[in-house]
């Protein structure tokens, strides 16, 4: 690990280097170049100097012990050798994980479907619910968030929803959202006041281009037809909605949200698109990947990753064991404990497999 790390900061004073030269400097696609490698690994090079730092520090202090000091003089040196090594274990670790390879997927944008599973109108509900916790949370972020295809109820909630999710880093943040999510409550229209137990479906996909994954426009199956949801006078008036169907892995996707066809087609393209590049990641890393069927499962509840409690006020992620009692604030998009916490327990994870 640390000769990795020498050729790093090494690297790091040449990039330094040549960004301070003035030949570099005016060939700008360069300097950009560049700066987002230096960028990249500063984080690293900055531990990785604390731990150098930490470690001379060790070494003087032991030179003390050695020495014919004062009791007094003694004494300290032995406290701060027991704090150093404390923040030598720290350090290291965080260094392990900093240099963990990366998710090539983690910058991406994502598309997220949330779909009512168990429960029937109360699931339908919590889709809401939750469609309305992840919008709160991309605000937060200051990410984009955008509506691709929806199915809704008479009372308020969806059967179905897909969204994109625009913005730097999205997937790694989202990533572990995948799964089935079960609520407890009693629901509004329940009499004797018993508590009721529904789930829901979120699948997390990274969002990709034409580059990533090549669609042959023979494989494709292209429907249009009336829209039948909300949408004012023009619906049912002009055969706007796209169904397509990817006939090779018999996938479909279907938007009717837009007026327009052409917008309609783009929508469910990049749902479509993304899709299947979800499954093709799955087919080469089976083991490591979180394919779109094994997040949805069968939409019951068993299987769950995390429980909602309405009555305790409480969210248990079963993945990590973690239970919170701020369902209110979570349901408004204060997810960063949950996901701060899932974060670490899969680089812990990570560490092990690497070790």
């Amino acid at each position: 690990m640390f000769n990795k790390l020498e050729e790093v900061e090494k690297r790091y004073t040449y990039l330094n280097e040549q960004m301070s030269d003035p030949i570099v400097i005016a060939r700008q696609e360069d300097f950009q170049q560049y700066a987002r490698e230096q960028s990249e690994i500063a984080p690293i090079v900055a531990e990785y100097r604390e731990y150098k730092k930490i470690q001379n520090e060790l070494k003087n202090n032991q030179k003390i012990l050695e020495e014919d000091a004062d009791e007094e003089i003694l004494v300290m040196a032995r406290e701060e050798i027991g704090d150093l090594k404390k923040q030598i274990v720290a350090v290291e670790q965080s260094i392990k994980i900093m240099i963990l390879p990366r998710d090539p997927r983690d910058e991406r944008s994502v598309i997220m479907e949330i779909r009512a599973g168990t429960g029937g109108e109360e699931a339908s509900l919590f889709a809401m619910d939750l469609f309305r916790m992840y919008i709160r949370y991309a605000e937060s972020k200051k990410w984009e968030s955008e509506i691709l295809s929806q199915s809704e109820t008479g009372k308020g909630g969806f059967k179905e929803v897909i969204l994109s999710i625009q913005g730097k880093g999205v997937y790694s943040k989202l990533k572990y959202e995948g799964g089935t999510h079960r609520v407890q409550r009693v629901p509004e229209t329940e009499t004797q006041g018993r508590v009721h137990t529904s789930a829901v479906t979120v699948a997390i996909m990274p969002q990709v281009d034409d580059v990533d994954i090549k669609i042959n426009p023979s494989d494709l199956k292209i429907d249009v037809f009336r829209s039948s949801g909300p949408g004012g006078q023009s619906v049912n008036t002009t055969d706007s909605a796209v169904r397509i169907t990817h006939v090779p892995s018999n996938l479909t996707v279907t938007c009717q949200d837009e007026k327009s066809q052409h917008k309609n087609k783009d929508k469910a393209m990049k749902v479509l698109r993304a899709r299947l590049y979800d499954l093709e990641q799955s087919k080469q890393h089976e083991e490591l990947a979180r394919d779109r069927k094994q997040q949805v499962g069968s939409g019951d509840r068993s299987g769950r990753i995390r429980t909602y409690n309405f009555s305790q006020e409480r969210v248990t992620d079963h993945r990590i064991g973690l239970t919170l009692h701020k369902l209110t604030l979570i349901l408004q998009g204060e997810l960063n404990e949950i996901i701060d916490a899932l974060t670490v327990y899969y680089q812990a994870e990570a560490l092990k497999q690497g070790n």
